[in-house]
């Protein structure tokens, strides 16, 4: 079968590879989709490697190429013998991570199962740890990681189904974390009245639909990003937005908050620069969630005047969650019907697409088109 190999830093061309087996709780899927996550792109840049070693060191793409791709959808094509759940021709979203009920196990270790299934003791990843990921032709992984579309919704839309579980998994996180503030607080005086989110891209776009369309958050909502389609998008759900190389973040903050700053803010742009404005934004013991990777050139310095306030940190990866009776992710299976649902929608969200395998590489090219927000490589035959 055909697959984009990154074969080294920067480095990604189409090659012929042994197409996958499906064992026997396995399905085949013909790859429809693959959302282009940022992780994805750091990756290929040489800025983080997660394919480690016994000893965590990072084995080097010159050494162990990656298929990348980890926001997929696919059509089954084959099941294994012990599969009675799911059929060829069905339309499913994946579950990238392995886990110990992808795997079987009799016992369940302490991080499944208490359904923080990410931090699994034997945890892997396709199209991030290094086995092989969603941008081929063909992918095989447990049945159990493979969750049916209940509609005619696209794949360009469903595979927007990874971030979003992403995104609840860390609001649920944050809501469950013992803080001073919270959203929904039986004591008015600890409830948060000003949310803000450094950062527009899918991942901030999303925590925006979340807090209004799915948590109910009715305060006053900042959401600050240099990119004026980006901030539109925002400011249609319901934001108030800040261009932070025209107005200070902090100016606005305390502008919009009567001067109180933020009692939960969500950093999702991932940017050193703008982490460091973090200190002047928030109230003190506020809530604050850390999504965003990457932070180049952030001192730990700053961390000194955040470490004065005493917020809660939260910091979250990935879109843990418990099993549904039949195995799935219940995360998962969530995420995609509010999707489908038209509860959290996605359509402008995806601004660019990529046709066939033979289009990815392009898509990792620098800089990214104007008014880019998400790309999705459609790779449906």
């Amino acid at each position: 079968m055909r697959a984009t190999v990154l074969h080294d830093v920067g480095r990604m061309e189409v090659r012929d590879v042994p197409r996958p087996v499906a064992g026997p709780d396995d399905v085949l899927i013909a790859v429809d989709a693959v959302g282009l996550c940022g992780t994805d792109f750091h990756i290929f840049s040489g800025e983080s490697n997660y394919n480690l070693d016994e000893r965590g060191r990072e084995i080097p793409l010159s050494r162990h190429p990656q298929i990348l791709g980890h926001e997929i959808v696919g059509v089954v094509r084959e099941v294994g013998a012990g599969v009675g759940d799911l059929v060829p021709g069905d339309r499913v979203v994946v579950d990238q991570g392995l886990n110990c009920t992808s795997a079987k196990r009799a016992t369940h270790c302490e991080y499944c199962s208490t359904g923080d299934t990410h931090q699994c003791e034997g945890y892997v990843e396709h199209g991030i740890t290094g086995l092989p990921g969603g941008l081929a032709e063909y992918l095989a992984l447990p049945a159990v990681n493979a969750v049916r579309l209940e509609s005619n919704l696209t794949s360009a839309h469903a595979a927007l189904t990874e971030p979003l579980a992403c995104v609840l998994h860390s609001s649920e996180r944050a809501e469950r974390a013992t803080a001073r503030y919270s959203l929904h607080g039986a004591d008015s005086a600890r409830r948060v009245r000003t949310a803000v989110i450094l950062g527009a891209g899918p991942a901030g776009l999303l925590f925006t639909k979340v807090l209004r369309r799915v948590l109910g958050f009715d305060g006053t909502l900042v959401v600050a990003d240099p990119d004026p389609g980006k901030r539109a998008l925002a400011e249609g759900l319901g934001a108030i937005t800040v261009d932070p190389h025209a107005v200070p973040v902090e100016e606005a903050v305390l502008e919009h908050s009567a001067g109180r700053r933020a009692e939960y803010l969500i950093e999702a742009s991932g940017s050193g620069a703008v982490f460091e404005t973090l200190p002047a934004l928030i109230r003190k013991q506020a809530t604050v969630l850390l999504y965003g990777i990457g932070h180049g050139g952030a001192s730990l310095e700053l961390l000194n005047q955040v470490q004065w306030k005493e917020p809660t940190v939260v910091l979250s990866v990935g879109a843990s969650g418990g099993f549904d009776p039949d195995g799935r992710p219940s995360i998962y299976r969530r995420a995609l019907r509010l999707i489908e649902g038209g509860d959290v929608g996605v359509e402008r969200l995806v601004t660019h697409q990529y046709e066939g395998l033979d289009a990815v590489p392009s898509a990792f090219e620098r800089p990214l088109p104007t008014g880019y927000v998400k790309g999705v490589a459609v790779l449906a035959r």
